[in-house]
């Protein structure tokens, strides 16, 4: 199985790879090319997780997930939508993403897994997936704006932004993101304080990933709020989307990054 796994995860880096450099030069079998990679991808993050021991799930899995999930949702978008350029840009990282396994296999989950366990896991990564493509868009609104300011002939002749919807239509992408995002951020939440004992075997508590990702809320329910109320948008939308995924991501990924290679503790620790 390991070896099975190992011909798999390389076939998959190397589609995402490939994927990316067709979609930068627009080749109609780009995307076909990303979603066969996708398809490769969801075996290898099962079999990473799911173990015969139980369940795994470290820092290197979750980013794995989350770029693996972003991806999806931008295969699904590009059919109506020019996203392609976004996902030339993901892909590469969820290939970098797909091999850190290897290297920093997490540890088992102590304890047996609760009922709640697994539904929370998933909603919690669904919302980071959903962010992180948010954030992508922001990454590319702020890019775009500036050179749309500048009037930078070298990177308006670049082609990238060919792939990519008009501004304005990105930024109505990216509040629908957010609101997605929020929303399943606040039910992970509310499924962490009502079932913190039994998905966690013990009360909830401020921890630094649990205060983090409770800011990370903040920031976004703040910023949909504003942009609703207030009309914000701009350049000084998508910096607060990034501040907001910045904190997200060191709640979880950085948080789990810490207790695995620093401090060599299990995710019962």
């Amino acid at each position: 199985m390991a070896h099975w796994q190992g011909w798999l995860t390389v076939a998959a880096a190397a589609s995402y790879l490939l994927a990316a450099l067709l979609i930068r030069r627009r080749h109609k079998h780009g995307l076909l090319i990303l979603a066969l990679a996708l398809g490769l991808h969801g075996p290898v993050l099962a079999t990473q997780i799911v173990v015969l021991e139980g369940l795994r799930y470290g820092f290197a899995s979750a980013l794995s997930a989350t770029l693996w999930l972003a991806l999806v949702v931008l295969v699904w978008e590009a059919r109506r939508s020019r996203l392609e350029g976004a996902a030339s840009f993901v892909a590469p990282l969820a290939a970098f993403a797909l091999v850190l396994p290897w290297f920093f296999v997490g540890h088992l989950f102590q304890g047996p897994v609760s009922v709640l366990f697994v539904p929370h896991l998933l909603i919690g990564t669904l919302a980071y997936g959903v962010f992180l493509l948010a954030a992508t868009l922001a990454v590319f609104i702020l890019v775009q704006a500036r050179v749309l300011q500048s009037h930078s002939a070298r990177f308006l002749d670049d082609g990238l932004f060919d792939q990519l919807p008009p501004l304005l239509a990105m930024e109505r992408m990216l509040f629908r993101y957010l609101s997605i995002g929020f929303f399943l951020l606040t039910i992970t939440l509310i499924s962490g304080v009502l079932f913190s004992e039994e998905v966690f075997g013990r009360a909830l508590r401020l921890d630094h990933k649990s205060v983090l990702t409770l800011l990370s809320w903040l920031v976004y329910g703040l910023l949909l709020w504003g942009h609703r109320r207030r009309g914000w948008r701009g350049a000084a939308a998508a910096r607060a989307t990034l501040l907001g995924f910045f904190v997200l991501l060191l709640a979880y990924v950085g948080s789990r990054f810490v207790l695995e290679v620093v401090l060599q503790r299990g995710l019962g620790g």
